[in-house]
């Protein structure tokens, strides 16, 4: 089991802090790129040093609204347990399905864009088009479509259809990654989601695409993909969060 561990070097209120800061970052990251599908869809954070409570978005906040302090406080059961604005239902119980799961994984993010959503319409799945898809592909799965709030066994069919990897096309819904860092969990996302697009531009040409080989995937996947040890995504992360202090600030508060 590998759990955020409280650092000898930081208190446990600087910690909780940090992963305040990094959600409500990733939140205002969602308004950046496109990915808020007007304000239905969510991410989430484990709490540090209690593994079975997390973090998500209150519906009352806009995605360039939320800031650390604004967060809820959900447990794995998907009930929420602080907070002074309610939360999606459907939106916690993915997020508690997927963190109930798998213990190693802090972050989760599921977004319904429209290039995701429209490849989760897709029979082929995710194709190896391009360069962002080689990146990923070895490590996303899919999910058949239910809905979380009205299907008894959809979380049970969520934690077991993740397995070990980081990324999810549900299909006729829309995309999910996961990471044990925040910077991971953004990296899976980033590249998923402009992979999706990628493909719909490419089908939607005409032309026929051009295939990568199997070979080439796992070079790239061995090269960007799941690392053996420190969790990808930092070197991309960091330079997300310089961008919104200086044009979305106010995500710390």
């Amino acid at each position: 089991m590998n759990i955020q561990k409280i650092s000898s070097d930081k208190k446990e209120d600087e910690i909780e802090r940090e992963s305040r800061e990094n959600l409500a970052a990733l939140y205002r990251l969602y308004s950046k790129f496109g990915w808020t599908d007007l304000n239905q869809t969510h991410a989430a954070a484990r709490v540090p040093g209690n593994p079975n409570h997390f973090f998500i978005k209150p519906d009352e906040f806009l995605m360039e609204d939320v800031t650390a302090s604004s967060l809820a406080k959900v447990d794995l059961q998907g009930n929420q347990v602080a907070g002074d604005f309610p939360v999606n239902r459907a939106g916690a119980l993915i997020h508690a399905a997927i963190l109930g799961a798998r213990p190693e994984i802090n972050y989760s993010a599921h977004t319904h864009s429209r290039a995701g959503a429209a490849v989760s319409c897709m029979g082929c799945g995710l194709l190896p088009i391009s360069q962002h898809a080689g990146m990923i592909l070895p490590t996303v799965c899919i999910h058949p479509y239910q809905d979380v709030t009205t299907a008894a066994d959809e979380c049970e069919a969520l934690a077991h259809d993740i397995g070990k990897n980081f990324a999810m096309i549900m299909e006729n819904h829309g995309l999910l990654t996961c990471g044990r860092s925040v910077g991971e969990c953004f990296y899976y996302l980033y590249y998923l989601e402009t992979a999706c697009k990628i493909q719909v531009d490419v089908l939607s040409s005409g032309q026929e695409p051009l295939l990568l080989s199997n070979e080439i995937v796992d070079g790239l996947f061995a090269d960007g993909g799941v690392p053996k040890n420190e969790p990808s995504g930092a070197q991309d992360w960091y330079p997300q969060l310089r961008w919104l202090d200086n044009n979305l600030p106010g995500f710390r508060d």
